[in-house]
C-alpha cells in the first residue's frame, strides 16, 4: 500500500505540473499507472473501408474464411444471376457501395453477410436514374467492386504499420450507419437528434439522421442542427485536459441519401459538417472551445513545435480520405505524412496513434457485428495502434469499437470517468454508456508499458514504389 501511495503521489505531482492532465485519485493512479506513460493521444480518422477490403488477406488476422487454402466466400450477384468471390483489386480508385443505416442492415442480412453486391447495384441504379450523364454511370452495372480487396502491393505502408505495431481485427464501427453518426460516436459515444438547444433531455436516439447539415437531401429547411447531448470535450475541458480537432481543408463527399456517389461539399475548420460536427455541440460553444477546432496546418505546427495537446482528432479532406472515389495512394501518403510528423517530434516517445476508418463504405466484410444496443455495432473496419509502447507485430482479437478510444482517453486523463448521464453533470437519454459495455475490449492490452519506448521511429516513404 505504501508503494501504491508513493506512485500515486508522484503521478499527481507530475500531472499537476502540466495543464494537459488532471491528477488522478490514489485508486485511479494504482489502476492506470502504465497508461499514464501516454501523454498524447492522436486519433486519425479515414473513410469508408471494411476490414476485409484492406486486411482480409493479412497473415494471422481474422480475414476471409478459407477451405484448403482458397477463399470460401461467394456473395450473390442478382444482376448476373451468379455469385462473386473476393478478388485482388489493384485499382487505385474504388467506388464501393451505399452505406446508410438500411444498407448496413441489408448488407448484414440477418447475419448471412451476403447483401453487399445487391446493395451496390441498387445504389448505382438509383444514382444513375437521377444523374445519367455522370461518369460513374459508364461503369458496367454487373461489376461493382465491393468484393475487391487490397494487400501489401497497393497499401504497403498500412501493412508495414501492422507488422511493426498493432493490427486490430475486430474493430467495429460503433453504429450501423454512415459517416455523420460515426463521427458523432467518435467524440460523444452517441448519435442523437435534439428538439431544444442546450437541453440534453430533449435528445432522442438517431442512428441515421441526427439532424443533417444544411445542404443535405434530408435537411429541407436549411436549419442548423443542435447537438445538445454531452460529448467528450465537455469532460476534457472540465478536467483541464487539452484537446484539438484538426480539419483538413478541401472537399467532403459523403451524404445521407443512400450514399454511394455524392457531390463534394467544401470543408474547412470553420465550417461544421459531416466530418466536422463538434462546432454544433452546445458544450463546445458554452465552454468557448470553438478555437480548438483548427486547420490541419496547425497540427503540423503543433507536432513540430512540441505542443501537441493531450487529445487530438484528425479528419481528412476528400482527396486524401480513402473515401471512394479518392485514390488509395493519396490516402496512404497523407496518413504516412501525419505519422512521420509525429514520429519526428519530441512528443513521439509519449504518444499513442489510433488509426481507423469511419465506416465500411459498402465493401464486403465477413464478420457478423455483435449487437450491443439499438445503434450497433456496425460493420468491421481496419484499426491500427502506432506507438513506441505498442506491442510489436501484435494482432488484437478483442471486440472493439470507437468507444474504446473514449474509454482509453477517459482512463488516461479523467481517472476513469465515463460519459455517463448519471455522473457527468449533463443528463441525456442515451440508451447505453458505451464505454462500459461488457463486450468492449481494453486498448491497454495493445501496449507493453514495461518496455522502454522504442526510440527508432518507423519513417516510411509517402509514396512507396508499388510491386
Amino acid at each position: 500500500m505504501k508503494r501504491l501511495a508513493a506512485i500515486a503521489a508522484a503521478l499527481a505531482c507530475g500531472f499537476a505540473a502540466s495543464p494537459a492532465f488532471a491528477a488522478p485519485t490514489t485508486h485511479a493512479a494504482a489502476r492506470f499507472v502504465g497508461i499514464h506513460k501516454i501523454r498524447h493521444i492522436v486519433v486519425i480518422m479515414q473513410e469508408n473501408r471494411s476490414f476485409d477490403s484492406y486486411f482480409g488477406t493479412y497473415p494471422g488476422a481474422d480475414g476471409y474464411p478459407r477451405v484448403h487454402g482458397k477463399i470460401a466466400v461467394c456473395v450473390p450477384d442478382p444482376t448476373a444471376g451468379t455469385c462473386q468471390r473476393p478478388y485482388h483489386d489493384t485499382a487505385n480508385r474504388n467506388f464501393g457501395g451505399p452505406h446508410d443505416h438500411l444498407d448496413a442492415v441489408d448488407d448484414i442480412a440477418g447475419g448471412a453477410m451476403n447483401g453487399f453486391i445487391r446493395r451496390a447495384e441498387a445504389g448505382r441504379t438509383m444514382f444513375c436514374h437521377k444523374h445519367i450523364n455522370s461518369p460513374h454511370c459508364s461503369l458496367s452495372p454487373t461489376a461493382p467492386d465491393v468484393m475487391g480487396y487490397h494487400n501489401a502491393r497497393e497499401i504497403p505502408n498500412y501493412w508495414a504499420y501492422a507488422r511493426h505495431f498493432v493490427l486490430q481485427d475486430h474493430m467495429f464501427q460503433p453504429d450501423t450507419s454512415w459517416s455523420l453518426p460515426a463521427h458523432l460516436f467518435l467524440v460523444s459515444g452517441w448519435s442523437a437528434r435534439c428538439s431544444q438547444a442546450t437541453v440534453p433531455a430533449s435528445c432522442v436516439n438517431a442512428v441515421q439522421d441526427p439532424g443533417s447539415p444544411p445542404g443535405e437531401p434530408q435537411n429541407r429547411t436549411g436549419a442548423v442542427p443542435h447537438y445538445a447531448w454531452t460529448d467528450l470535450t465537455y469532460l476534457l475541458h472540465k478536467h483541464q485536459v487539452s484537446w484539438r480537432y484538426y480539419v483538413a481543408a478541401g472537399g467532403q463527399p459523403d451524404c445521407s441519401n443512400n450514399a454511394m456517389f455524392c457531390a463534394t461539399v467544401p470543408q474547412k475548420a470553420s465550417t461544421p459538417g459531416i466530418w466536422n460536427p463538434l462546432p454544433w455541440f452546445d458544450t463546445v460553444r458554452q465552454d468557448e472551445q470553438l478555437s480548438n477546432i483548427t486547420p490541419l496546418a496547425s497540427f503540423y505546427a503543433d507536432a513540430r513545435g512540441g505542443t501537441l495537446p493531450a487529445v487530438s482528432w484528425i479528419n481528412p479532406a476528400e482527396a486524401v480520405s480513402d473515401h471512394p472515389p479518392a485514390l488509395v495512394t493519396a490516402g496512404q501518403a497523407y496518413v504516412t505524412g501525419l505519422v512521420n510528423t509525429i514520429m519526428r517530434s519530441t512528443s513521439w516517445s509519449s504518444t499513442a496513434i489510433f488509426l481507423t476508418w469511419d465506416d465500411w463504405g459498402g465493401f464486403y466484410d465477413h464478420v457478423v457485428p455483435p449487437k450491443v444496443d439499438v445503434n450497433g455495432y456496425g460493420l468491421r473496419v481496419p484499426g491500427l495502434v502506432i506507438s513506441p509502447y505498442a506491442k510489436r507485430g501484435f494482432i488484437d482479437h478483442q471486440v472493439l469499437s470507437f468507444d474504446a478510444y473514449l474509454k482509453f482517453i477517459e482512463d488516461d486523463f479523467l481517472g476513469g470517468q465515463r460519459l455517463n448521464p448519471k455522473t457527468d453533470g449533463r443528463p441525456d437519454p442515451r440508451p447505453t454508456v458505451r464505454e462500459s459495455v461488457k463486450i468492449l475490449g481494453d486498448l491497454r492490452k495493445d501496449f507493453d508499458f514495461t518496455q522502454p519506448p522504442r526510440r527508432r521511429p518507423l519513417l516510411l516513404k509517402l509514396r512507396p514504389k508499388l510491386s
